[in-house]
C-alpha cells in the first residue's frame, strides 16, 4: 500500500491518494439490508468477512482510521456525513406570512377593508350625518388594519425568537451526544455527526446508536430494535450470529466494537426520515403536495411544531422509543410494556395545563351564560316597549327590520362573549415557559419537554439517585480486606503475597471495561477519571499499589477475552473469562454481599485458599463490610476461579476441572464457588452542597427519597450525612428483597394497598432494582391515600430506569453519567449531575406557576370589569362607554405587554418557603379570587360612577348618546383613560398572589416590567393627547390627567384594604375555578388512556373551544360590515385579534397531586422492621 499524506503520527489508516475505496454508499446501504444471520452470510460471501470490508474502506479493526481532517473530508464526500438535514429555518418574512394566515386576523383584514370601503360610500340625506363624520368613517378600517399590523409582526418576530431558541436547544442536544470511536489507535469521544464510514465504534451498555455497522467483536451484546422492527424482546449480537448493528437501536447489555458502514441519510433511520419528507432531499417534493398531506406527513416526523407550546426537543439522529427498557424477568417485562405505552398519552398533560384547559371552559360556560343573558334582557326589552308600552303590533312588512334588531342584538351578545375571553393567556404561558427553560439552561437543566418547568414547581416526592447526584462520584479506594488484614489506608505491595499481588492486579485491570481508564492530570491535579467511576476507583487503586493496569490490557487485549458478563443491574456484577495455560480464569467483581455468598474459598495472609464457610462470611460481613458500609463506603468484593481442561493440572481444592459439555452461557453455574481475594471500601463523598438543598426541599414541602443500588448500610450512612434521615425522626429505610416482600399479596403482584403502608414512611431504598423503582414510582402516583395525590420527580442514569422516568410526572437525566436510552426518556437533563440543579429546577418550575396566576389575577380582573361595562352598557344604553379600538388596545396590546412583564419575573428564596400547590388545588386560590373581586368592584364603581355622573362632575359635554362617528368626547375619553390607568396599576397589584402587602419587592430586578410598563404609560399619554379620531379620543387637561392618574393609584391603596381582609371570608367553593375532583381525575385517567394517535379524550370541551374561536371570528366579520352600512351601531367590542387556537395544541398529561406526612419505622440491615430514631 502506498504511503498516505493523511496518516497521523503513523497510526490509523487512510485511502491512498492513488486509490478508491473497494466499495460505494449503494454497495453499504445493500449490506445493511440484511439482518441477522443473512448479513454474516452475505458479507462472508460477496467481502470475505468484515476484516476484509476494513480493508475495502481503508480503516484497521484495531487502530481505526487516521482521523486527519483530509481523510474526514473525504469520507464524508464519499459516504455522506452523518447528519440528517434539517428543514431549512423559515425566515422572517415567511413567518410574516404564516402569521397572516390566521383565520382570525384574515377575517379583520377583510372586515376593516369593508368597513374601509363603505366608508367612501355616498350617505344619502335620510341617513342623516354631516361632512365630518363621514370623513371619519374612514379612520375605524385603517385603525384596525393597523393594529392587525403590528400584530402580525410581533407574532412573526415572537415566533422566530421561539424558532431560533428552538433549533439552538436542539443543536446543544445534538452535541452533547457523543460517541466513543478508534482514531489514530486513540479512544476518542466525538459528537456523533462527525462520525464517518469506516470509523471503529465502541458501542456499549446504554447507547444509542447515531449510525450503522457491523460488529467486529462483542461481549454479552444484546440490542433493543423495538424502535425498527416493533418487536420487544432483545436481540443478542455477535461476530458470527448477528453482526447487524442499526441507528436508532438501543444497546440494552454489553460491548463491543462495530465498523460504521452507513450514515446519516444512508443509515435506516435516515432512509426512514427521507421516507417521511425530514430530509432536503424531499422537501422539495413535499410542497408539491397538497396541504393535508403535508400536514400529517409533518405529525409523522415527530419533529413538532415549534408554534406549540408543548414542544419534545430531540436530536436528528434521535429514536423516541423507549419502551420495553425493562430486560428483568420474562414475568415482569410485560407489565412494564402495558404499563409504558399509555404512558405518552398521560404524561402530554401537566399539571397547569390541566387546570389552565379547565379555567378557559368555564371561563366559556360563564362567558356563554353573560352573553346569552345579554341578548335575552335586549330582546325583552324591545319586545317590551315596542309592542307592550307602545302598543305597536307584528307586521309582515315589519318582519324585515324585526329580525335585524334581533340578530343586531345577538351581535352585541356576541361581543360580551369575545370581551369574556383572555386571549392573552396561551402567550403568557408560552412565554414563561420560553423565559423559564433558557434560563434554567444556565442552571444545568437542559429541558426537553417545555412543560416539565411547571410540573416540577409541583413536584411533592423527589426519588433520587445517590452517586453523583447525591455524592460527588469522584470515587477513591479508601479501606481494603486483603490476605484477612483490614487496611484503613493503601497498603504496602510487597508486604503483599505474590499470589494476591499477580491476583489482584490482573483481575482489576482485565475484569473492568477497557473504555475505563485513569488519566495524569495535565496540571499536576487529581488524575481524570474517565469511563465507569467504580472500576476508575479500582484501577486507581492499582496505581496507588504502584502497579500499571495497562501493561495487563496490553497483555490481554480486549479480543483476547474469552467470554464477558457485563454488569447489569440484575446480576450486580461483571465477569471476565480469559484463556490460561491450565484452562480458562474466570475474574468476577460486583456488589460485595452478593459475590461473597458465591465464594467458597478465600485467600489467607501467604496468598493460600483456604474453605471459606458461611460463619466465615458472615464474620467478614460483620467485621468488615457493614462498618465499611457504616463510614459512607461502597462495598465491592473481588474473586476468581480457575477451570482446568486437564485434571493432570490441579494442585489446589479451588480448582474445578471443566466438563466436556461445559455451557459458557449458563452464568449462574460458572460464577460459583468462587475464592475471594479481596473486599474494597470505596469512597464518594457528599457533595458540599447537597444537605442544604435537600433541607430547601423538606421546607418547600418536598419529601426526597433515595434509591441506590448500594447495600443498606451505606445507603443509610450517605442519607443521614445528606439530611434525607433526620434526628429524632422515625423513617423507613428498606432494600430491595425486603421491599417486594411487603409489598407483593400471596400471588406474588403488587398490591396497592400494601404499597400505601409503605412509601409514606420510606426514606432509603437500598439494593434496589430498576423494576423496584419503577414499582415505587408508580405505587406513589397511583396511590389515592389522600384526597391530593404525590407530583413525583425522578433521577435516573440507566437504560433500566426507562420505564421509571417514563412513568414520572418529571424525569431527570444525568448528563454526564447518563445512558443515551435515559437521556431518551427524560424530560430534563441535569448536565452536572448535581441535586442542586434540581432544587432549582423546582424554584423555575413553581416561578412559571406563580406567572401564570400573576397574569390570569391580573388578566381576569381587566376581563371581569370589560364584560360588565359591555354587558351593563350594551343594556342600559345600548352603547359600550368603550370603543372597538380602545378595546384592542386594551385587550391586545396592554394583555400582551402584561404577559411579557408579568412572564419574566425572576425566581425568589421564598417560593421554596411554601408547600406545592399541588394537583388538585385551585389554579385561582382564594387570595386571588378575593383581589379579583375587590378590584373588579373598584373598578366597575369607578367606571359607571365616570359613565353617569363624569359630565356633571367634570363639567364637560355628556358623551352617552352621540351619534356615530361623532367628534370624540372628553367624557368617553376620560372613562378610558381612568380604566387604563386602574388597570396599570393594578399591574402592579397582580404582581403578588399570596397576599404579601409590599408590591414593590423585588421589582429592581425585573427591569422587563418596569421598562414595559412605563412604555405602557408614555403610550397611553400619546394615545389620549394624540390618538384624535383613530382611537376616539380627545386631549384631556392637565386637572383631568391628575384625576385619572390619581384613580389608577388608588388602586394600590385599595390593593392594601383587600389585602386586610381575611382570606377565610371567601367561601371555598367559590375558589374552585380549575381544580379537579379525584373522581374527576379518574375519569381523565380512563379517558386519556382511551386516546388514540394523541387524540384528547374530552374532544366535545375542545370543539367548544374551537366554536368559540368561530363565534370570534364571526362578531368581527359582522362588526366590522355593519360599521359601514347601520349607523345604529357602534363596534365596540372588537376586542383581541388572538384566537383560542393555542388552547387545542395542549397536550394531555394524566393527573396526579399533593403530600403527605406518615409515621415511620427503620429496619434492620436485614430488612426487618424495627423502630428506629435517628
Amino acid at each position: 500500500m502506498a504511503h498516505s499524506e493523511d496518516q497521523v503520527d503513523g497510526v490509523g489508516m487512510s485511502r491512498p491518494r492513488d486509490a478508491t475505496y473497494g466499495l460505494d454508499v449503494m454497495d453499504l446501504r445493500k449490506i445493511m439490508e440484511h439482518h441477522k444471520h443473512e448479513g454474516y452470510d452475505y458479507v462472508q460471501e460477496k467481502y470475505g468477512g468484515v476484516l476484509e470490508l476494513c480493508k475495502q474502506l481503508y480503516t484497521s479493526p484495531n487502530e481505526g482510521i487516521s482521523g486527519s481532517p483530509v481523510d474526514l473530508e473525504d469520507r464524508r464526500k464519499t459516504f455522506g456525513s452523518n447528519v440528517i438535514p434539517p428543514k431549512p429555518p423559515k425566515t422572517f418574512l415567511q413567518l410574516v406570512w404564516e402569521a397572516i394566515q390566521d383565520v382570525t386576523l384574515i377575517v379583520l383584514i377583510v372586515a376593516a377593508l369593508i368597513s374601509l370601503g363603505l366608508s367612501f360610500y355616498p350617505q344619502s340625506e335620510s341617513e342623516g350625518g354631516d361632512s365630518s363624520e363621514s370623513e371619519a368613517g374612514w379612520i375605524e378600517g385603517v385603525a384596525i388594519l393597523g393594529a392587525v399590523v403590528v400584530v402580525v409582526l410581533v407574532t412573526a418576530f415572537n415566533d422566530y425568537q421561539k424558532e431560533k431558541q428552538f433549533r439552538g436547544l436542539q443543536s446543544k442536544i445534538e452535541h452533547e451526544h457523543q460517541f466513543s470511536v478508534i482514531r489514530g489507535g486513540q479512544d476518542k469521544n466525538i459528537p456523533v455527526g462527525e462520525l464517518v464510514a469506516g470509523d471503529i465504534a465502541q458501542v456499549k451498555y446504554g447507547d444509542l446508536l447515531p449510525a450503522d455497522g457491523l460488529i467486529i467483536q462483542s461481549n454479552d451484546l444484546k440490542v433493543d430494535e423495538s424502535s425498527l422492527t416493533g418487536e420487544s424482546d432483545h436481540v443478542k449480537k455477535g461476530e458470527k450470529t448477528d453482526p447487524m448493528m442499526f441507528s436508532g437501536t438501543h444497546v440494552m447489555e454489553g460491548s463491543g466494537k462495530m465498523l460504521v458502514t452507513a450514515v446519516g441519510v444512508n443509515s435506516q433511520t435516515g432512509i426512514i426520515f427521507a421516507l417521511l419528507g425530514a430530509s432536503n432531499e424531499d422537501g422539495e417534493k413535499d410542497k408539491k403536495k397538497d396541504k393535508k398531506d403535508k400536514n400529517r406527513l409533518k405529525g409523522q416526523e415527530g419533529n413538532g411544531d415549534i408554534d406549540t407550546i408543548n414542544p419534545v426537543i430531540t436530536g436528528n439522529n434521535a429514536h423516541n422509543n423507549t419502551t420495553n427498557l425493562n430486560n428483568k424477568g420474562e414475568e415482569e417485562a410485560p407489565e412494564v410494556e402495558k404499563k409504558a405505552k399509555p404512558e405518552t398519552a398521560r404524561k402530554e398533560k401537566s399539571v397547569l395545563q390541566g387546570k389552565l384547559t379547565k379555567l378557559a371552559i368555564q371561563i366559556g360556560y360563564g362567558g356563554t351564560a353573560v352573553a346569552v343573558l345579554v341578548v335575552l334582557i335586549l330582546i325583552v326589552k324591545f319586545c317590551v316597549i315596542e309592542f307592550g308600552i307602545n302598543g305597536k303590533s307584528w307586521e309582515t312588512e315589519q318582519t324585515a327590520k324585526y329580525i335585524e334588531t334581533f340578530v343586531f342584538y345577538f351581535i352585541i351578545g356576541v361581543t360580551v362573549l369575545v370581551v369574556a375571553v383572555p386571549e392573552g393567556l396561551p402567550l403568557a404561558v408560552t412565554l414563561a415557559l420560553a423565559y423559564s427553560v433558557r434560563k434554567m439552561m444556565d442552571d444545568n437543566n437542559l429541558v426537553r419537554h417545555l412543560d416539565a418547568c411547571e410540573t416540577m414547581g409541583n413536584a411533592t416526592a423527589i426519588c433520587s439517585d445517590k452517586t453523583g447526584t447525591l455524592t460527588t462520584n469522584r470515587m477513591t479506594v479508601v479501606q481494603s480486606y486483603i490476605g484477612g488484614a483490614h487496611y484503613k489506608s493503601t497498603p504496602n505491595f510487597n508486604a503483599l503475597a505474590p499470589t494476591i499481588q499477580d491476583l489482584l492486579v490482573r483481575s482489576i485491570s482485565i475484569n473492568s471495561g477497557y473504555t475505563s481508564r485513569v488519566l495524569p492530570d495535565k496540571e499536576g491535579g487529581l488524575p481524570q477519571q474517565l469511563g465507569n467511576k467504580t472500576e476508575c476507583s479500582l484501577l486507581g487503586f492499582v496505581l496507588d499499589l504502584g502497579q500499571k493496569y495497562h501493561t495487563i490490557r496490553d497483555e490481554v487485549p480486549e479480543e483476547a477475552l474469552y467470554k464477558v458478563y457485563t454488569f447489569n443491574s440484575v446480576r450486580k456484577s461483571m465477569s471476565t473469562v480469559i484463556n490460561m495455560k491450565f484452562g480458562y480464569r474466570l475474574f468476577t467483581k460486583g456488589a460485595s454481599e452478593i459475590v461473597l455468598k458465591k465464594c467458597n474459598f478465600i485467600l489467607d495472609c501467604e496468598g493460600k485458599p483456604k474453605p471459606f464457610s458461611v460463619e466465615e462470611q458472615e464474620n467478614v460481613v460483620k467485621n468488615v463490610i457493614e462498618p465499611m458500609a457504616g463510614d459512607g463506603l461502597r462495598t465491592i468484593c473481588i474473586a476468581y476461579k480457575d477451570y482446568h481442561t486437564d485434571a493432570s493440572t490441579r494442585t489446589e481444592d479451588n480448582e474445578e476441572l471443566m466438563k466436556d459439555d461445559h455451557d459458557w452461557e449458563d452464568e449462574d453455574s460458572v460464577v460459583q464457588n468462587l475464592t475471594c481475594v479481596l473486599v474494597t471500601g470505596i469512597q464518594d463523598p457528599v457533595r458540599d452542597e447537597v444537605p442544604a438543598s435537600i433541607r430547601q426541599c423538606q421546607s418547600a414541602g418536598i419529601t426526597v427519597r433515595m434509591v441506590t443500588g448500594d447495600n443498606v448500610n451505606t445507603a443509610r450512612s450517605i442519607a443521614a450525612k445528606c439530611g434525607i434521615l433526620t434526628p429524632n425522626e422515625n423513617f423507613l429505610v428498606l432494600d430491595g428483597k425486603e421491599f417486594n416482600k411487603r409489598i407483593r399479596d400471596a400471588n406474588g403482584e403488587v398490591s396497592q394497598e400494601l404499597l400505601d403502608k409503605i412509601w409514606p414512611d420510606l426514606r432509603v431504598l437500598a439494593r434496589s432494582s430498576p423494576q423496584d423503582k419503577y414499582t415505587l414510582v408508580k405505587g406513589i402516583i397511583d396511590s389515592k391515600r389522600t384526597t391530593s395525590r404525590e407530583v413525583v420527580a425522578v433521577t435516573g442514569d440507566g437504560t433500566n430506569d426507562g420505564p421509571a422516568l417514563k412513568k414520572a410526572d418529571v424525569g431527570f437525566a444525568m448528563g454526564i453519567s447518563g445512558t443515551d436510552v435515559a437521556k431518551e426518556a427524560s424530560d430534563i437533563i441535569l448536565t452536572d449531575d448535581n441535586f442542586t440543579s434540581i432544587v432549582k429546577a423546582v424554584m423555575w418550575g413553581r416561578n412559571v406557576y406563580d406567572s401564570i396566576a400573576k397574569f390570569l389575577q391580573f388578566q381576569l380582573t381587566v376581563n371581569c370589569v370589560a364584560v360588565m361595562v359591555a354587558f351593563f352598557g350594551a343594556c342600559i344604553i345600548n352603547d359600550s362607554p368603550l370603543k372597538a379600538i380602545q378595546m384592542l388596545w386594551v385587550n391586545l396590546i396592554m394583555d400582551t405587554l402584561a404577559s411579557l412583564a408579568l412572564a419574566t419575573e425572576l425566581p425568589s428564596a421564598e417560593l421554596l418557603k411554601r408547600r406545592p400547590y399541588g394537583r388538585t388545588k385551585a389554579l385561582i386560590s382564594r387570595t386571588m379570587t378575593k383581589n379579583i373581586m375587590g378590584h373588579s368592584i373598584y373598578q366597575l364603581i369607578v367606571v359607571f360612577v365616570l359613565l353617569f355622573a363624569g359630565n356633571n362632575l367634570f363639567e364637560i359635554d355628556d358623551g352617552k348618546y352621540a351619534k356615530i362617528h361623532a367628534p370624540p368626547s372628553q367624557h368617553f375619553t376620560i372613562i378610558f383613560n381612568t380604566f387604563v390607568m386602574m388597570t396599570l396599576f393594578n399591574e402592579m397589584n397582580a404582581r403578588k398572589i399570596h397576599g404579601q402587602r409590599n408590591i414593590f419587592e423585588g421589582l429592581r430586578r425585573n427591569p422587563v416590567f418596569v421598562g414595559i410598563w412605563t412604555g405602557t404609560f408614555v403610550a397611553q399619554i400619546i394615545l389620549v393627547q394624540f390618538g384624535g379620531t383613530v382611537f376616539s379620543t380627545k386631549a384631556l387637561t392637565l386637572d383631568q390627567w391628575f384625576w385619572c392618574v390619581f384613580l389608577g393609584v388608588s388602586t394600590l391603596l385599595w390593593g392594601q384594604v383587600i389585602t386586610t381582609i381575611p382570606t377565610s371570608v371567601i367561601p371555598k367553593r367559590i375558589c374552585s375555578w380549575a381544580s379537579k375532583k379525584p373522581e374527576e381525575e379518574e375519569e381523565d385517567e380512563v379517558e386519556e388512556v382511551e386516546e388514540v394517535d394523541g387524540m384528547p379524550g374530552r374532544r366535545g370541551q375542545i370543539l367548544w373551544i374551537r366554536g368559540l374561536a368561530r363565534l370570534q371570528t364571526q362578531i368581527r366579520v359582522i362588526n366590522a360590515f355593519r360599521m359601514g352600512i347601520d349607523a345604529r351601531y357602534d363596534s365596540s367590542s372588537i376586542s383581541s385579534m388572538h384566537s383560542y387556537h393555542s388552547l387545542q395544541n395542549q397536550k394531555h398529561r394524566k393527573p396526579v397531586a399533593a403530600s403527605t406526612s406518615p409515621r415511620v419505622m427503620g429496619t434492620t440491615d436485614e430488612g426487618q422492621a424495627s423502630e428506629t430514631v435517628f
